[in-house]
């Protein structure tokens, strides 16, 4: 008798990945050794049944699998719970494992602060033991309420195109759960008597995040029908290939639009297509020194007016002293 479905499920997404990571490594000229691939693990359902498969599948193949806990330091015996997840992970066969504190700062909200700091400490991790590949557990559900999150935002379909399935330095971070709903995932820690722990900030009403999970989207469900998450999943994966598509085109259009010596042309810029104007424009103002996470859809459009609507009007600030006037028929953008 074979192994409960969510057990098949979970274990087949994360040897596809594994043999993706494999594939990668094999092409790379310093891939001399087994590749190492860590598991980020909170000690939740979607991360512990990643990290047991990960541990199981890695038993059939040439790849080390270790283990990662990020304590972010935010609740009362958050240590405890760390160390508890190092025993978790240790008791699967994954080694090496590791705890990493983190201090979580106040940048963008309490969301995006303890992201960047877990991410910053990823990245630590995964150069300091020469990982190939961190997992993460985030499942359909989490796509859904991401893409969710950024139709509020109203910022464009970059952010409806969700999470990638891979991404990061070098394709360092890998989502085999994407395709997975979160329901599948838990039955696949039951089955297998895992045991789980519950972040209470999961059910924090404090938090955007979990008020989409707990109100929002069951809302959506109930007012459109069970098939709401599965959409939005199919959704952020046509939006990213459109994105794609998009930035393409933007970096072989940036060239045809610069005359000799380099500068932009208004009257070329304007025969683009407006989506792909402003990714040429965005692309522009980020080489000139703006930070790409201060930069917002408000500041683009107010660049883009100075092609599409000239009415003489001055220079445009932007981030990081960036500024862009018009002159002469050429979009000038400089750091001041």
């Amino acid at each position: 008798m074979g192994p409960h479905p969510a057990v098949a499920a979970i274990r087949l997404a994360v040897r596809r990945v594994l043999h993706d990571v494999l594939t990668d490594h094999t092409t790379d000229p310093a891939g001399t050794d087994e590749p190492l691939v860590l598991v980020a693990c909170s000690g939740g359902a979607d991360s512990m049944a990643l990290a047991s498969a990960l541990a199981f599948e890695t038993r059939k193949l040439p790849v080390r699998a270790g283990g990662i806990t990020v304590d972010h330091g935010l609740q009362n015996g958050s240590d405890t719970r760390a160390t508890e997840v190092l025993g978790r992970m240790t008791a699967l066969g994954l080694t090496p494992v590791e705890a990493i504190t983190v201090t979580v700062g106040r940048e963008g909200g309490p969301e995006a602060a303890a992201r960047d700091a877990r991410y910053a400490a990823l990245d630590a991790a995964a150069e300091r033991h020469g990982a190939a590949a961190i997992l993460l557990g985030h499942t359909r559900d989490d796509q859904a309420e991401t893409v969710l999150l950024g139709l509020a935002r109203g910022s464009g379909i970059r952010s409806l195109s969700g999470m990638a399935a891979v991404s990061g330095a070098a394709g360092r971070y890998r989502r085999p759960f994407l395709q997975l709903d979160r329901q599948t995932v838990r039955k696949a820690c039951i089955a297998q008597e895992l045991a789980v722990w519950d972040d209470p900030h999961n059910s924090d009403p404090a938090y955007t995040r979990s008020r989409l999970r707990h109100e929002g989207l069951p809302a959506l469900e109930k007012a459109l029908g069970k098939g709401v998450v599965e959409a939005l999943a199919r959704t952020a994966q046509l939006s990213r290939d459109d994105a794609d598509a998009l930035d393409t085109w933007a970096a072989d259009a940036e060239t045809a639009v610069r005359d000799e010596a380099g500068a932009l042309e208004c009257a070329k810029l304007f025969g683009l297509p407006p989506a792909v104007r402003r990714r040429v424009l965005r692309r522009a103002v980020i080489a000139e020194g703006a930070p790409a996470g201060s930069l917002f859809a408000r500041h683009i459009e107010e660049v883009d007016r100075l092609i599409t609507g000239w009415r003489g009007q001055g220079a445009i600030n932007l981030p990081g002293r960036v500024e862009a006037r018009r002159q002469g028929g050429r979009l000038v953008i400089r750091q001041g």
